[in-house]
């Protein structure tokens, strides 16, 4: 039994959920957004939420359940509030800037990297160390923040490189005379 699967998502005031040709479509005050069902699920629109339960009682229907209704929860937070990611960039000389459509970083190699945004993701970069990516996706906030990180990880010595707010960087001791 999934303890997440068993609670109803609600839909607020504002958002319109609608299930066409196995496809849930979400409609809320910052955008529209959908997704593919899954034939193991059972879907159903009741007042005031939605309603996600195992169509049968197959292992597949139980494993995808609760994940399923995490999806449909995305869908709502994403259309209603939206999702973002904080970037923190640390060293010397590493900076970023967001010039339009394009994210122009300087990480110390012989080069800039430039990272073009996808479309539905605005990225902000309120000071040169740190880098706001925001939208109505989770996936694809998560998606291009691990990119963006993936071009300098931070390193355990000086904690230099990209990391995510809030993210524990585990310090090594240098060498030893």
């Amino acid at each position: 039994m999934s303890r997440i699967g068993k609670k109803p998502v609600t839909v607020p005031a504002g958002v319109t959920a609608s299930i066409d040709d196995r496809v849930l479509n979400v409609k809320g005050p910052k955008g529209t957004l959908s997704l593919n069902l899954r034939d193991e699920i059972s879907y159903t629109l009741e007042d005031g939420g939605i309603s996600v339960q195992p169509a049968n009682e197959t292992k597949a229907a139980r494993a995808f359940w609760g994940m399923q209704r995490t999806l449909v929860q995305n869908l709502i937070t994403g259309v209603t509030e939206g999702f973002t990611k904080k970037l923190l960039i640390t060293g010397v000389g590493y900076r970023a800037a967001s010039q339009g459509k394009v994210l122009k970083l300087q990480l110390g190699y012989s080069h800039d990297v430039n990272i073009d945004v996808p479309e539905g993701i605005e990225i902000k970069t309120p000071d040169q160390t740190t880098v706001e990516i925001s939208g109505i996706d989770k996936q694809k906030v998560g998606q291009i923040a691990a990119e963006i990180r993936r071009w300098r990880k931070p390193e355990p010595y000086k904690g230099k490189g990209i990391k995510y707010d809030g993210e524990f960087i585990f310090r090594k001791e240098g060498k030893k005379k």
